[in-house]
């Protein structure tokens, strides 16, 4: 499908602010939204947010309004291609590792050693390919958490790819439960979890938030794992503690480094407390009990 950027350039602080504004807004709505930097010598930045064309108009309605609460700027719009843009990134990126995990795609299936738990995850239309830092840090996490601390019972919120889940099943052989709010994305999910050969561990299925009865069927977890953004993790923090099992582990990310400490205090006052944090550039993963 084609898509539509929505950009605007300014000066790091502006930046930063408009930037924070546009995550606010888009949240809830699972749009890419990015900061880069793209005149180091003037330190000029840029934030965009991606958009599937049909949704453009609500799309420009909701960047404005951000732009224009963070101090205002020039909007500018590019039209994109309808490209297969992952199946192009992916055919050049590298195999990544996180713990004993490598995630992989079918033209680097040579690049498996003796010892690697290998997730092979092929161009889709879900998030999760390993290469991002919340999803490396995730599954470096979980491959330093399940080898003390084996759960029982485990739920990936927000699954994309599948990715985490298929990780964890092929580490610790315990039953998952893959969520998402997408439909796509389930689809896209289960095709993963049987290319990966843990489909009798990994169940699949439709969810926004914990509001599923797969979900609450199969509660309390010993483990869940949620690489999603922060605002909606702060919001769902009384959902997690609802469906932990006592003495459970929660694996987060999804979060920059600046909004940490909102993030901890939100499970905080929900009794969950931090354990470890993992730093990947920008990205935190956080692990708590």
């Amino acid at each position: 499908m084609p898509q539509i950027r929505f950009y605007v350039t300014a000066d790091k602080a502006a930046a930063d602010a408009c930037y924070a504004a546009v995550e606010t807004a888009f949240e809830d709505l699972g749009t890419p939204v990015s900061l880069a930097e793209i005149d180091e010598a003037k330190a000029i930045f840029e934030v965009s947010a991606y958009v599937d064309a049909p949704d453009g108009e609500e799309a420009e309605r909701l960047f404005a309004g951000a732009i224009a609460e963070a101090g205002g700027g020039e909007i500018c719009r590019e039209d994109l291609p309808d490209k297969d843009w992952m199946a192009d990134v992916l055919a050049a990126l590298k195999p990544v590792r996180a713990g004993r995990f490598l995630v992989h795609g079918a033209h680097d299936r040579n690049k498996v050693k003796t010892n690697d738990l290998a997730i092979e995850i092929e161009a889709g239309q879900a998030f999760g390919t390993g290469h991002h830092g919340t999803t490396a840090g995730c599954l470096e996490t979980i491959a330093r958490l399940a080898t003390r601390r084996k759960p029982r019972n485990a739920l990936d919120l927000g699954t994309g790819s599948a990715v985490l889940a298929i990780g964890l099943a092929k580490l610790a052989r315990v039953p998952v439960l893959a969520t998402d709010i997408d439909p796509v994305a389930v689809r896209v999910a289960r095709a993963n979890v049987e290319a990966n050969g843990v489909a009798n561990f990994v169940d699949c299925a439709t969810a926004i938030g914990f509001g599923a009865e797969a979900i609450r069927e199969r509660a309390p977890y010993d483990l869940i794992v949620a690489n999603i953004l922060a605002g909606p993790l702060m919001k769902l923090a009384p959902e997690f503690h609802r469906h932990l099992a006592q003495g459970g582990d929660i694996v987060l990310s999804g979060i920059l480094t600046t909004q940490r400490n909102a993030v901890l205090a939100a499970f905080r006052n929900q009794g969950l407390y931090h354990v470890a944090t993992l730093v990947r550039g920008e990205w935190v993963t956080l692990h708590l009990r």
